[in-house]
């Protein structure tokens, strides 16, 4: 079913990241606007349930990591992104795009899907857009932008 929350989250996120001014106040409104776009209640509660989970882990403050050390996959984690998503998400840390508390983010919103097929990079894609628009703050909009871009035109991904 991880395919159905993915497309829920995907719609969300495209729907509303951009419309401050057209964006339902609660979420009787954004699971109202769901249901109308096709989405079956199960998918729209587990997808409402992944964001909570994204937003609990931006209060979670984590320990600190050193940019120094090398992070290795979990057998489960590993099971569950593809080769070609693996070394995405190494080159997002490496390109200074992702800082290692929002790697562990990204890699936790990974497995918060409960689905047992792999998660592709372009799944991944979205995925860490989703948590690094959650976490505005530590990003500089420049390059929110590019990488917002990356996603939805399907550009090469080079980082300045």
């Amino acid at each position: 079913m991880k395919e159905g929350v993915i497309d829920v989250l995907m719609y969300i996120f495209s729907s509303y990241a951009d419309q401050d001014e057209n964006l339902p106040e609660d979420r009787e409104g954004i699971e109202a606007d769901l249901r109308a776009a096709g989405f079956e209640s199960l998918e729209i509660d587990k997808a409402f349930d992944w964001l909570d989970g994204l937003a609990q882990a931006e209060d979670d403050s984590g320990n600190d990591q050193s940019t120094n050390a090398i992070r290795v996959l979990a057998a489960e984690e590993s099971a569950r992104l593809a080769y070609s998503a693996q070394g995405f998400l190494m080159f997002l840390e490496h390109a200074g795009v992702l800082t290692p508390r929002l790697r562990e983010m990204v890699i936790s919103r990974v497995m918060a899907l409960e689905a047992a097929t792999e998660v592709d990079i372009d799944e991944l894609k979205w995925i860490v857009m989703m948590v690094l628009f959650n976490s505005a703050e530590e990003q500089d909009e420049n390059a929110l932008m590019h990488y917002e871009d990356i996603v939805f035109a399907d550009q090469p991904a080079v980082f300045h």
